[in-house]
């Protein structure tokens, strides 16, 4: 899959992502900043990945685990500080959401909630669980 949006483009082809770049920020990221770039590697590779760049720049990332049946869960979002307010984040969660049609879908998010919810998502603290490595 590869899309424009604006002067971005948008693809799922793991080939053009930057893993340093998408280690850098998870490791700024209040979700992920003690995982390794060895983990971080392992969850692309078993994942469905969507890149955003600019030219070859990549700014913008996002991962979903999916069976393509009954759910999915939707991880790892993030647009690059430079490139926020061009409506990089709805664009990509509006990408991906469009393409899991009726299945459900999952995410955890301490500070997006707004976003989320224009694409269908709701707070569901209370039946949720998890259990950390």
């Amino acid at each position: 899959m590869e899309q424009w949006y604006k002067n971005y483009r948008v693809s799922d082809d793991k080939s053009l992502l930057n893993i340093e770049t998408i280690g850098a920020f998870l490791g700024r990221s209040y979700w992920a900043n003690q995982r390794s770039i060895e983990t971080i590697e392992k969850s692309i590779q078993n994942s469905i990945c969507y890149g955003i760049y600019q030219e070859d720049k990549q700014v913008g990332f996002a991962r979903v685990v999916t069976d393509w049946a009954t759910v999915y869960y939707l991880a790892d979002v993030f647009i690059d500080e430079e490139h926020r307010g061009h409506g990089l984040g709805k664009e990509l969660v509006g990408l991906i959401v469009g393409q899991y049609e009726g299945i459900m879908g999952l995410l955890g998010t301490l500070d997006a909630h707004g976003l989320y919810e224009q694409f269908g998502f709701r707070r569901n603290a209370d039946r949720f669980m998890n259990k950390r490595p």
